[in-house]
């Protein structure tokens, strides 16, 4: 197990590998969160079976702010960013688990990694070009989401949001909502609306590529009948899957419900299965 800082030319990343002989999956963590959101994934017997790896995005975590926020904080910049860290290890075949923010940064990839095994999103509704309000509750925290300056207590309220009703609440969560760059999520938003980004509800109902779809059942950030609306090209177990009574990072909150299905995943895809 390692944490280490590599330079890209979007940012300094901070990254954390399990360095395993598994198959390789890149965790991509979510808006005004971090790498140590993955910690009950890396505490698991299955980061001995799996080379698991996450990283903070530009502008969260233990990462540099962007060297140039208008290409870095885009759902294309953060995609390019991680293809940085997949290079640097020398990972030329991989999954990738995205959460929230980070599920849509793994569509993004789709198109730009030839070495992609499969992705698993989660709290991540794959909406068209500028069409975010189809798959997400218009809340006060869906607005805080977008926001470069949040007022005091915002950050505590949207960081308990994110980590779901009844989740423990530990302090780098609250420090990790701290710490990100206001600019980050003011122009990831903007460029999400802008619809310059990829359409990802075409993505899922053409690409090839295995597709794991795991919510929390209580996700309060999501509309869940939204995803009964897509036809998943390829739809990893032919459905989605919904864990009663977890909100929107179930894999934070009921790891022994949600890791042996990102295990099981990782390992089918990895063997083409």
């Amino acid at each position: 197990m390692s944490t280490r800082m590599i330079e890209t030319p979007f940012a300094g990343i901070s990254v954390r590998d399990s360095r395993s002989d598994g198959p390789a999956v890149l965790m991509l963590h979510g808006n005004s969160s971090c790498k140590m959101i993955f910690r009950r994934q890396f505490e698991a017997p299955m980061a001995s079976r799996l080379r698991l790896i996450a990283m903070d995005l530009p502008g969260h975590g233990e990462s540099g702010d962007a060297r140039d926020p208008a290409s870095a904080y885009t759902l294309g910049g953060y995609a390019r960013a991680a293809l940085a860290i997949l290079d640097a290890l020398d990972i030329r075949r991989a999954a990738v688990f995205g959460w929230s923010l980070g599920g849509h940064v793994a569509l993004e990839m789709i198109s730009r990694f030839a070495g992609l095994t499969g992705v698993m999103i989660s709290g991540t509704p794959p909406v068209p070009n500028g069409g975010f309000a189809l798959g997400f509750r218009q809340t006060a925290q869906m607005a805080l989401a977008g926001s470069a300056n949040w007022a005091e207590g915002d950050a505590e309220a949207y960081a308990r949001a994110t980590a779901g009703a009844g989740a423990s609440f530990e302090p780098f969560l609250l420090e990790a909502a701290r710490r990100t760059h206001g600019l980050a999520r003011e122009t990831f938003f903007a460029d999400a609306l802008s619809g310059r980004s990829d359409d990802q509800r075409r993505i899922v109902e053409t690409a090839p590529t295995p597709l794991a779809v795991v919510n929390g059942a209580d996700d309060e950030f999501i509309i869940a009948d939204y995803f009964n609306d897509i036809a998943w090209a390829n739809l990893w177990d032919g459905r989605t899957h919904s864990l009663a009574g977890l909100g929107h990072a179930p894999f934070w909150q009921a790891p022994e419900r949600f890791n042996p299905l990102l295990e099981r995943f990782v390992t089918e895809t990895a063997a083409g299965l």
